[in-house]
């Protein structure tokens, strides 16, 4: 497994032309499998919904949650290919999965998806909102009212709409979990729009989880550092690609399968005395807040 290698680890060049990218086009593929063998029913019975659930971090998560006991709902932009691969492996952990195919930049989208997650399950427990859109200058002028506007919605106005219509649902103990960034922290020279949304995410979480603390609905977010997913492809060069992850102190990227505890741990009870607060798998660079 990816984690137990040491020194630099780069990946085979290579790139792809759309976002957010497809995982089954990769080579190597991602690891997603959970760490462990089997779990300990810290997620049994809920219903966890994950926003960009087909491929990378999501994928991960999915399994992870599934691997705990949760039922889950996957709701993907346009990689259907990825999303059914991701609902096989938590099918295989005798979980359900339940896809919705849209776009969460759209309100109204992300409203019905909420409501479809309710007719199907009957409850919601717990939310992740992870889906994510990420487009290079290296000019700051080349970034265009449109791409700007674009990165928003995908990153952060999601975050809102998502959270609006699942908030009537969600009770007591209930979690709700942001995927950020460690560009938030130390910031992007050539992701400027990026790391925008992914410190904006940070003020979101903050702001909710103090605005939700009295009705015992706990918000905190991850912040990954480099990490392979099918982004990664979409959105450098091959030759950047190659090298991706290098220059993170572990001196690899990492995997989303490392990624993924972070989120099960912060959306089961065992974290309940925390809110507000981010988790940083980002190979050992030191960051504050």
């Amino acid at each position: 497994m990816g984690k137990e290698k040491q020194g630099k680890q780069g990946f085979p060049e290579q790139q792809q032309e759309e976002q957010p990218g497809k995982e089954h086009q990769m080579h190597p593929r991602p690891e997603y499998e959970p760490a462990t063998r089997s779990g300990c029913a810290r997620m049994e019975n809920k219903i966890v919904l994950i926003t960009g659930g087909d491929s990378g971090i999501g994928r991960a998560t999915c399994i992870a949650m599934a691997r705990e006991g949760a039922d889950i709902v996957c709701i993907y932009l346009n990689e259907d290919k990825d999303a059914r691969k991701t609902k096989q492996e938590v099918e295989e952990e005798g979980r359900k999965c339940f896809l919705i195919k849209g776009d969460v930049g759209n309100e109204q989208f992300c409203r019905q998806a909420v409501k479809k997650t309710i007719e199907e399950f009957g409850k919601l427990d717990v939310v992740i909102n992870n889906a994510a859109e990420q487009h290079p200058q290296e000019d700051f002028l080349n970034i265009s009212a449109e791409q700007m506007e674009k990165t928003f919605r995908t990153n952060i106005f999601s975050m809102f709409y998502i959270t609006q219509a699942a908030l009537p649902h969600l009770k007591k103990g209930a979690a709700i979990v942001n995927t950020s960034s460690v560009t938030a922290y130390r910031g992007s020279w050539h992701l400027i729009d990026y790391a925008s949304t992914k410190g904006a995410i940070i003020g979101f979480t903050r702001s909710l989880s103090a605005n939700l603390a009295e009705k015992g609905i706990r918000v905190n977010a991850v912040a990954p550092g480099p990490i392979w997913t099918p982004l990664i492809p979409s959105t450098f060069p091959k030759e950047k690609v190659e090298k991706f992850g290098t220059d993170s102190p572990m001196g690899r990227a990492g995997q989303p399968e490392e990624v993924a505890p972070c989120f099960v741990f912060l959306a089961c009870d065992e974290s309940s005395y925390i809110t507000g607060q981010v988790l940083h798998p980002n190979g050992g660079e030191i960051i504050g807040g």
